[in-house]
């Protein structure tokens, strides 16, 4: 068993009204239902905008910490989830599945190492 990351790739700017808000979040949960259901849960959340984050740097033997995110751009990591499947195709299936529940683009990535099953 392989672990995949789902990552959910949000539009930097302000967020959807919140009735859409309340809308993604049922859909999120029937997601992630379904992912318990199927034993491919693992973990999911959402993360505070790039602007709350804090970026450590090595620097000459010591450590720079900065306020803001690593990198500008029109997209941050809103919100990750760990899931267990067999293959990249089961888990491009769930990221299919999260994408449509989310509304934004999802990137997959597999972990190096298999998962103990």
């Amino acid at each position: 068993m392989k672990y995949y990351l789902l990552s959910v790739m949000q539009p930097v700017g302000e967020p959807p009204a919140p009735e859409i808000l309340a809308e993604i979040g049922k859909r999120l949960d029937v997601f992630h239902q379904e992912l318990h259901e199927a034993g491919a849960w693992v973990f999911a959340g959402g993360l505070h905008g790039p602007e709350s984050s804090t970026v450590l740097r090595p620097r000459d033997g010591d450590v720079l910490v900065t306020d803001g995110p690593y990198a500008e751009g029109k997209e941050m990591l809103g919100g990750i989830c760990l899931i267990k499947a067999p293959d990249l195709d089961v888990a491009l299936e769930w990221g299919r599945k999260a994408a449509l529940a989310t509304t934004l683009p999802i990137e997959v990535r597999p972990f190096m190492h298999e998962a103990e099953a």
